[in-house]
């Protein structure tokens, strides 16, 4: 499989890494075997790259991820973690804890969790406002130093931020959503890490399933994140909607299906972007996989920017009272 580099000093990894979220949390149950078997599917395949957060399920996902790798060449996985948000029992959100004994802290629970010793990528899932991004990131550069961090991430930050925290330490990447329909970082987030060569670690790259192809009218209100998402609300669909059919018969013309033209399309951005595929199953990531497939050419790539055209999805990507606390939406478009 290709191998990309995730910024200038970061660390090589396949052409699409695995988020492996929905194995544990917001998208609704899932098969706890089927979960280990697509990541079992996912590294023989040749993905090193393995994306998650100590919050997804409290822990399930790093638990998940342990079992996946036990007695496999641990050095074959790339891992990635995002930590810092703060939940409660009844699966609520508490804000962000960013200070440099809380990043040990997690970091701690999380090398426990995964049966590790060192973690490859470590970011912050948020901006904590309440404290300088120079504090997170040194305090990761310590446990650099100390050998328990690879590489340092960043999450859904913008500009300012960005330089901020690349003058405290090298940054390897900044994992943000980027899709057809998520074009925002397009304008001003993309051209800073390219200037500074941090890479792009796109999630959402079928905007929650939204254009994958599969999702219809009669699974509106999912008992799940979507359920809440305004790109699945109402009138908000129908437009969305319309826009999957108008991709649904440009990939048929190009020969694949609308999973595979919406992930290839996102990694034939750069050389600098890795998509991640939010498979639960194997059978959507062997359709994911499907996408390496896919020569799009200039006409291609063409089309499909003409046809999906920033601000063409109706509703933001997030819940307004999420939006007001993502940095990198700040003064952005919510394409």
């Amino acid at each position: 499989m290709e191998q990309r580099s995730l910024g200038a000093a970061g660390p090589a990894s396949s052409v699409i890494g695995l988020g492996c979220m929905g194995m544990s949390d917001f998208y609704g149950p899932a098969d706890r075997s089927e979960s280990v078997a697509t990541i079992h599917a996912a590294l023989e395949a040749g993905i090193t790259l393995l994306d998650t957060g100590d919050f997804y399920g409290m822990g399930h996902n790093e638990l998940l991820i342990r079992e996946a790798l036990e007695g496999r060449d641990r050095d074959r996985a790339l891992i990635s973690v995002k930590f810092g948000a703060l939940r409660d029992p009844a699966n609520g959100w508490n804000g962000y804890d960013a200070r440099p004994a809380a990043v040990k802290n997690f970091l701690t629970y999380s090398l426990r969790r995964l049966g590790v010793d060192c973690i490859d990528i470590y970011r912050p899932a948020r901006l904590d406002p309440a404290v300088p991004i120079e504090e997170t990131v040194g305090a990761i550069a310590d446990m650099v130093k100390a050998g328990h961090v690879r590489h340092i991430g960043l999450s859904e930050v913008g500009p300012e931020t960005i330089r901020r925290a690349a003058a405290v330490h090298p940054i390897s990447d900044l994992q943000i959503e980027y899709s057809l329909i998520s074009r925002g970082i397009e304008a001003e987030i993309l051209p800073v890490c390219r200037e500074l060569g941090i890479g792009i670690t796109a999630y959402g790259v079928l905007s929650r399933g939204l254009i994958s192809g599969h999702w219809s009218k009669d699974r509106a209100g999912a008992k799940d994140f979507r359920g809440m998402s305004p790109r699945f609300q109402g009138a908000n669909l129908d437009v969305n909607l319309g826009l999957v059919e108008r991709l649904r018969g440009i990939a048929e013309r190009i020969g694949g299906t609308v999973a595979q033209v919406a992930i290839a399309w996102v990694a034939a951005q750069g050389k600098d972007i890795v998509p991640l595929v939010g498979a639960r199953r194997r059978d959507r990531l062997a359709e994911a996989l499907g996408a390496l497939d896919l020569a799009l050419s200039a006409e291609d790539l063409k089309t499909l920017s003409d046809a999906l055209p920033p601000g063409a999805a109706a509703g933001a990507r997030y819940p307004e009272a999420q939006l007001a606390h993502m940095d990198s939406e700040k003064g952005a478009p919510h394409a």
